[in-house]
C-alpha cells in the first residue's frame, strides 16, 4: 500500500479529530454553553471573551493540537503532501463539523497547529505580529485575518514552493470566508475587542 493511499485512508479520521469540541468542553466545565454565549462561535476568541484568558488559551492549545497532530502524522507518512492532506482535513473538521451541524470555529488555531509542523519559523514570526496587532487594535479578528493572508506570502518568500503557496492560499481563503461577518463589522466600526466582554 502506497504512502499516499495510507494518508487518504486516514483523512476521515483527521477530519473527525478536527471536530473535537474543545471550546464546548472547556466552557461546559465552567457551566457555560459556548454556542449560546457571546458570538456563539466555538473557538478560542469567544472563549477568551466569555471565560477569560486561561480558558481561552486552553481552547487555543487544544485546537492547535488537533491540527499539529494530524499534520505531524501526515508528514511522517508522506511528507508535506501528507501533512497538507491530514492537517487540512482537521481544519475542515473544526470549521465544518458534521457532529455539530457543520457549525464550527473559524480555523485559526487548528490551522496554526498545522502550520507549526510545516513552517515553525514563519509561525513564530506571525505569532509576534498577531500579538502586536491585538495589543494595538484589540481586534483578534483583524489580527487573525492579517496573519492568515500574510502566511502564504511569507512562505513563498521564505522557503516554500508554488505548490505550498497555492495550498496555503486556499486554506487562508477558508479562514477569511469564516471571518466574513467580522470583516463587515470592522468595516462598520462595530467589531468589539477581546477585552470588552461582548462575545463578538
Amino acid at each position: 500500500m502506497s504512502d499516499s493511499l495510507i494518508v487518504l485512508l486516514l483523512a476521515p479520521l483527521a477530519y473527525l479529530l478536527g471536530t473535537f469540541p474543545s471550546a464546548a468542553i472547556v466552557a461546559r466545565r465552567k457551566g457555560v454553553d459556548i454556542a449560546a454565549a457571546g458570538s456563539g462561535n466555538p473557538g478560542a476568541s469567544n472563549t477568551f471573551r466569555i471565560l477569560g484568558w486561561k480558558a481561552g488559551t486552553l481552547v487555543f492549545a487544544l485546537d492547535a493540537g488537533k491540527g499539529a497532530l494530524a499534520a505531524a502524522v501526515g508528514l511522517a507518512i508522506d511528507g508535506h503532501r501528507g501533512a497538507y492532506i491530514l492537517g487540512g482535513a482537521a481544519v475542515l473538521g473544526h470549521v465544518w463539523p458534521v457532529t455539530r451541524k457543520f457549525k464550527g470555529g473559524k480555523g485559526v488555531a487548528t490551522g496554526a497547529g498545522m502550520m507549526l509542523v510545516l513552517f515553525p519559523y514563519v509561525v513564530l514570526i506571525l505569532s509576534v505580529v498577531w500579538f502586536l496587532l491585538v495589543k494595538l487594535t484589540g481586534k483578534a479578528s483583524l489580527a487573525s485575518v492579517t496573519v492568515v493572508v500574510a502566511f502564504p506570502v511569507l512562505v513563498g518568500l521564505w522557503e516554500g514552493s508554488w505548490g505550498d503557496v497555492v495550498v496555503l492560499g486556499a486554506l487562508a481563503l477558508v479562514v477569511v470566508v469564516r471571518h466574513a461577518s467580522n470583516l463587515r463589522r470592522l468595516a462598520r466600526g462595530e467589531e468589539h475587542g477581546l477585552g470588552n466582554g461582548s462575545g463578538r
